[in-house]
């Protein structure tokens, strides 16, 4: 069994990485830094492409992560174009490679965002929803787009749409935990804005489960069941490492911090129905936001 990864060396792709060599399976990365090539890996640039694709050939499916971190400072135009080359164009070097191999995966897996729905306050959102209409959501849509010609090639492809995943090893949990040990973590705004959030392990879960199943192909949301708002998540944080998180963070500190597109962003949301993905059989673990918290904490 051999598994391509790119992104490995990000918050999702290590734990990725990790989970799938502890169950056995070979694993190829594709890296953009010579100082992270091993026996295990390969060399690639996503802007023009990958250095030996021989390795790639008889994989049973290729996981793609890349993609530049988005809440990593404010969005200049050079640091938007960054973004979305990461994820664009990178996808598109990748299929590029992909569909001209004698042996092909059989399965691509690749990550998307629920950044593509937009702000959608009051709705549940399905994969069957239309897009937004703000550049990240723009850009999800490209984003995907970019994954098609897999498909089209005959290589079953699955597009994940992630809510915000948590564990203190990374993420959104690590930036925030030690402001909110010093009491000065609250909610965004008015806290109002929907929040789909998922657990790593079901996340990583899901990325498996979708490879290995061949009748999943398509969109899907990657999300824990239920609805939550910012201030929920809030308080449910604050409980679980012992201190108070009764503070607002005002939307225009925000936005002097991170400017108006990014911060737009974070006051907005959308509540992703994870039915779909339920229905093939995934079942998640973790369904109780402050229980998964006091777990994850506490360790």
């Amino acid at each position: 069994m051999k598994s391509i990864v790119t992104g490995s060396s990000g918050f999702l792709g290590k734990s990725l990485v990790r989970d799938l060599r502890e169950d056995g399976e070979k694993v190829i990365r594709l890296v953009r830094n010579d100082s992270k090539t091993d026996a295990t890996s390969i060399l690639w640039d996503p802007m023009k492409g990958i250095s030996d694709t021989r390795a790639l050939e008889n994989s049973k499916v290729v996981f793609h992560l890349a993609g530049e971190n988005l809440a990593n400072g404010r969005w200049t135009a050079s640091r938007k174009k960054r973004i979305r080359d990461s994820r664009v164009v990178g996808t598109k070097t990748l299929i590029d490679s992909l569909i001209k191999l004698k042996q092909p995966p059989e399965v691509l897996v690749c990550a998307s965002a629920v950044g593509i729905y937009g702000d959608r306050p009051g709705e549940v959102v399905t994969e069957d929803s239309p897009a937004g209409e703000d550049w990240v959501s723009k850009l999800g849509v490209e984003w995907e787009a970019s994954a098609l010609p897999a498909a089209e090639a005959g290589i079953r492809t699955v597009l994940l749409r992630i809510g915000v995943v948590l564990h203190p090893d990374g993420g959104m949990l690590k930036r925030i935990l030690f402001p909110f040990r010093m009491g000065v973590g609250g909610k965004l705004g008015q806290g109002t804005q929907p929040m789909s959030w998922v657990s790593l392990r079901d996340v990583i879960s899901a990325f498996r489960f979708c490879a290995d199943n061949m009748s999943i192909s398509g969109p899907f949301n990657v999300c824990a069941p239920g609805r939550l708002t910012n201030a929920e998540f809030t308080l449910a944080f604050g409980k679980a490492i012992g201190r108070p998180a009764l503070l607002k963070i005002p939307s225009w500190a925000l936005k002097l911090v991170f400017g108006k597109e990014l911060s737009r962003v974070m006051l907005g949301g959308a509540s992703m129905s994870s039915a779909k993905l339920e229905s093939t059989g995934f079942q998640f673990r973790d369904h109780d936001l402050s229980v998964t918290l006091s777990n994850m904490l506490s360790t």
